[in-house]
């Protein structure tokens, strides 16, 4: 569940409903801005039923309406408290312009409104989603009566900004000061321990859990999530057996992606077979076929993707193309592609790859250069730039890798990553040309100027010096690798 829709669920307790209000705007149909008439006659009324469908257009997920009320009010009236804006800081945290929510926050501490836990607790999501963790931090610690939502909207800041250890630690807090989880509390603990890849500590959330008795849906997703993640599809399993309440297609989905995750085909192909097909479920088990290049399940689960009508899914699309490719079955990959309506650089880089793969290097520069046809608004990435390198590589089509190699960085100002220089390195060492050697050894040095310490570079470079003959440099490059300590388990 979104914070926009937990703040809601919290305001709906806060601000019970009017039913004639919520009558009337379902009459109205949700859509305030041909009806200011009944605004007018309510900026002139009892401020509940404003801070009703105030909170009403939050729970529908209409920040813009919940933003005109409020405005309008306020040009209106003088009398706006808490729970006017609670709604419209929430609304204010998913609209553009942070300035809005400033002016709401500036607007409170005017009107001495700011105290009130629910409308704090609102500043410190609003703040954490316009990319300011400090002040959220500064409005949590400015509290003195902090609720459980308080504490989950804090958690959530922390993860939002990438600071695993501080959310850790902030649940630590509420450990000690006693404060009564929630679901989500839980759910959030759990989404660090996944991330630090700390099983102790998820293990512990675990045994909280069975303690406190919470048999829930969304938590055992999180349970069954953190197990697969961390790899122990096992006890992943367990959580899934022993649960006592409904299971439904988001378990099953998370369940089915951690055992491909983990590998363990033969159970994701079980459960898959005894639910119904869903598309999320379709691609983690297309994935498992396409990783087992296991054709014959693949096809099937592509009659499935027909049958369901899902054909149009281009994530789908995408793992079906990949599949028949690592299948060998080229042809069945291209049909794929062009079938695709709406193709992504995804689709586009997985066919060029495939080509690649084959040893279809023309192909695959065929379709490169269709790519950045005029008109084709899908632009080629990093990856693609890789696919279609590796592509000339496989092929030995040095000119046209050169070629593309200038031809990205000026044509799409695409700036060549470590991986990149490798793979152009690799290029000659197949081809063995030798009056390449200088600008093979131009390319090298930029290698070991982006990447100095990684060994598969040295071997890169030492097979390129290799085909040509350059024996002293093979032996010259075996040296610094042992000198720095650097590793490689072969030489290729």
């Amino acid at each position: 569940m979104s914070m926009f829709r937990r703040f809601a669920s919290y305001l709906s307790a806060k601000i019970p409903d009017n039913r004639t209000l919520n009558s009337a705007v379902k009459h109205q149909n949700c859509n305030i801005h041909p009806h200011y008439h009944l605004f007018d006659k309510m900026c002139h009324g009892d401020l509940y039923s404003l801070n009703s469908l105030l909170a009403s257009y939050v729970r529908n997920n209409d920040a813009l309406a919940s933003w005109t009320v409020f405005s309008h009010m306020h040009s209106l009236r003088s009398d706006l408290n808490a729970f006017t804006f609670t709604p419209v800081l929430v609304a204010c945290s998913v609209l553009p312009h942070p300035e809005r929510g400033k002016q709401v926050h500036a607007l409170m501490t005017k009107t001495g409104t700011e105290s009130e836990t629910v409308t704090k607790t609102a500043l410190i999501d609003m703040y954490s989603k316009y990319g300011q963790l400090g002040d959220s931090v500064r409005v949590f610690d400015e509290m003195g009566f902090k609720d459980v939502v308080t504490w989950n909207a804090m958690l959530t800041s922390f993860l939002r900004h990438g600071f695993p250890v501080k959310a850790l630690g902030a649940f630590e807090v509420m450990r000690k000061e006693r404060v009564e989880f929630s679901e989500f509390t839980l759910c959030s603990v759990l989404k660090v321990c996944t991330f630090l890849n700390a099983f102790r500590q998820g293990k512990q959330v675990h045994a909280l859990v069975i303690v406190m008795g919470r048999d829930l849906l969304v938590l055992s997703t999180a349970l069954i999530d953190f197990y697969s993640k961390a790899g122990y599809i096992s006890e992943a399993m367990d959580v899934y057996c022993n649960l006592h309440c409904r299971k439904d297609d988001v378990m099953l989905n998370s369940l089915i992606s951690g055992c491909v995750r983990n590998r363990r085909y033969d159970v994701a192909m079980s459960i898959m077979s005894a639910m119904k097909p869903n598309i999320i479920a379709l691609t983690s088990a297309l994935a498992a076929c396409s990783e087992n290049s296991d054709l014959w399940i693949g096809k099937q689960r592509h009659s499935v993707v027909i049958r369901r009508g899902f054909t149009s899914d281009t994530q789908l699309s995408n793992v079906l193309l990949d599949m028949y490719a690592k299948c060998g079955k080229i042809v069945n990959a291209r049909i794929l592609f062009d079938g695709i309506p709406q193709k992504d650089v995804v689709s586009w880089t997985s066919m060029i790859d495939a080509y690649g793969s084959q040893g279809h290097g023309l192909e695959a520069l065929e379709l490169f250069k269709k790519m950045g046809e005029e008109g084709n608004s899908v632009l080629p990435n990093f990856v693609t730039f890789l696919a279609v390198l590796s592509a000339c590589g496989h092929s030995g089509l040095v000119k046209q890798g050169q070629e593309c190699f200038v031809s990205v960085q000026e044509t799409y100002g695409l700036d060549p990553g470590p991986e990149h220089y490798a793979c152009f390195i690799d290029i000659f060492g197949r081809t063995g040309i030798n009056q390449d050697v200088r600008r093979g050894e131009v390319v090298a040095k930029h290698l070991f100027e982006l990447e100095p310490n990684k060994p598969g570079n040295y071997v890169a470079l030492s097979n390129f010096y290799a085909a040509i003959g350059r024996w002293d440099a093979v032996d010259n490059l075996r040296s610094i690798m042992k000198t720095r300590g650097l590793v490689k388990g072969s030489w290729e």
